[in-house]
């Protein structure tokens, strides 16, 4: 039988690229979005590879609705071989005393509780098996704040304690646990984080050549695909001129 991998966020960016990748790999996947048009456009496409595919349909942040999704699963679907918990967001670029408590919510329910949720309903059948491998998509931002990043650097920082602490718990397992942690990334990331303001997105990338999601999802794929005796434990990856959340060096345009 195949492995399977379980990708969260999987219709853009990251995520997409992930469910990609592993495909490419030979996992059947369980992909999971907010969006079931998005969701059924890329399981048409996977099918289309001879990749057989489960597409669930719910917000991360409702933890009812994941488990839902997770229970209406085959048995069998159940045994999933990597996570790869990848839906997060960063909304607003606000020093903290003017930031949006609404942003603030949803980034907080996304970027770690959503993760918890899903590492809470999938990891139990990895112990139990003592098989698996968790892959949480975190970022440079959860080294060290940046300026206006505060909530957001806040979550990621949560996701690299979360990741070390789960490495913890399972280490009398043989179950896997991996944070990848990327810089500047061309996805739609800018885009959501400044409301749709394609403008200001764009500035994000200029001057320098940035990550794209396919470069993460090989990261992923590597960490996913080392020896059973070799836990990649963290992956820091970034452009090659970018030194941290804060340094960047843009050529003139």
């Amino acid at each position: 039988m195949k492995k399977i991998a379980l990708i969260t966020g999987a219709t853009s960016g990251i995520g997409e690229a992930c469910a990609r990748r592993f495909a490419e790999g030979g996992y059947n996947l369980i992909l999971t979005a907010r969006s079931a048009d998005k969701l059924e456009m890329i399981r048409a496409q996977m099918e289309a590879n001879r990749v057989e595919v489960k597409a669930l349909t719910f917000d991360v942040r409702d933890a009812e609705a994941a488990q839902q999704a997770w229970e209406s699963l085959p048995e069998t679907w159940k045994q999933v071989d990597v996570l790869i918990n990848n839906a997060g967001l960063a909304l607003g670029l606000d020093k903290e005393y003017e930031g949006d408590p609404e942003d603030w919510n949803t980034m907080i329910d996304t970027n770690i509780k959503g993760l918890l949720t899903m590492t809470r309903l999938v990891v139990p059948g990895m112990v139990k098996r003592n098989e698996g491998h968790v892959i949480n998509i975190g970022s440079v931002a959860g080294d060290a704040a940046y300026a206006c990043g505060n909530v957001y650097c806040a979550t990621k920082a949560a996701v690299k304690a979360i990741t070390d602490g789960l490495r913890i718990d399972v280490a009398d397992t043989a179950v896997r646990v991996t944070n990848l942690k990327p810089g500047l990334v061309e996805t739609n990331f800018s885009n959501v984080r400044f409301h749709g303001d394609n403008a200001r997105a764009e500035k994000v990338y200029q001057g320098i050549k940035p990550l794209t999601g396919a470069d993460i999802a090989d990261v992923a794929y590597y960490a996913a695909s080392a020896p059973k005796h070799v836990q990649i434990a963290e992956v820091l990856i970034l452009a090659t001129h970018q030194a941290n959340g804060s340094i960047i060096h843009r050529e003139q345009v």
